[in-house]
This record gives C-alpha cells, sequence and structure tokens, in this order.
C-alpha cells in the first residue's frame, strides 16, 4: 500500500509517503503560485508514485478552522483521485511540532520544509492510529 499526506497551506503543500506502513518520508514540497498550478503538481505527484491513500490534514480547534476545511475540501475536489481513498486527518499543531523538532536543525525558510515535517508527522499519527 502506497500512501501519501498532504499538509495543505494558502502559500506550500507538505509532502510526505509512506511505501510500507512503517517509515515516513518527507518530500519535496509543492510552492503554490496558483491552485492549477499546485493541483497539476499533486496530481502529477500521486501518478508518479501509484499511490493508493491520500491523507489530508485538517485543521481542528482553530478559529479559522471552517474557512481552512472549505479551501482544504475544494483544492482536494480539483484533483482527479479515481482509485485513490482519500481520508481526512487532524493535523492539530503538526506545523508547531515540526518548528519544535526542526529547531537548530536548519533555518526555518518558506521553503517548504516544516510544510512536508508537519505532513510527515500527520501521516505518522494516521499510521499509529490506524496499525494493523
Amino acid at each position: 500500500m502506497r500512501i501519501a499526506c498532504v499538509d495543505v497551506g494558502l502559500k506550500r503543500i507538505g509532502l510526505s509517503l509512506c511505501l510500507d506502513r512503517k517509515i515516513v518520508f518527507p518530500q519535496n514540497a509543492i510552492i503554490r503560485k496558483n491552485r492549477k498550478q499546485a493541483s497539476r503538481d499533486l496530481q502529477a505527484f500521486l501518478y508518479e508514485w501509484e499511490i493508493d491513500t491520500l491523507i489530508v490534514g485538517l485543521p481542528r480547534g482553530s478559529y479559522t478552522q471552517d474557512e481552512m476545511e472549505r479551501r482544504i475540501k475544494h483544492f482536494i475536489s480539483l484533483l482527479n483521485l479515481e482509485g485513490i481513498e482519500v481520508i481526512y486527518q487532524n493535523e492539530e499543531y503538526s506545523s508547531i511540532e515540526a518548528q519544535e523538532i526542526t529547531k537548530g536543525v536548519f533555518r526555518h525558510r518558506r521553503d517548504g520544509k516544516i510544510d512536508s515535517i508537519a505532513s510527515k508527522i500527520i501521516l505518522e499519527r494516521w499510521l499509529s492510529e490506524n496499525s494493523l
């Protein structure tokens, strides 16, 4: 089973990948120029890795939760996900956790590394909740 996870943001989309239900690898983030480009890039990633399941991080417990959930679900609806199961997973505090664990490891830039590590955290949470 090939599982990918996305942490969809307004400027960057963090990506991670798991090929064996055990080890999760962060991937290069997609830098969003516009929705069309970002959805095309994500579609290519899913196709390239032959993804079976897509985990999508959704914010919970924030004051902008409803608006972000609407935007994320709309973005995901732009994709051709035929044959790919989509599962929404709570992403609460994943970005903060990603910043904490990388503090001092590399400079925090707007290159998407934090977003992809947040995606890795979201996927690891899902795997731990849904282990066989």
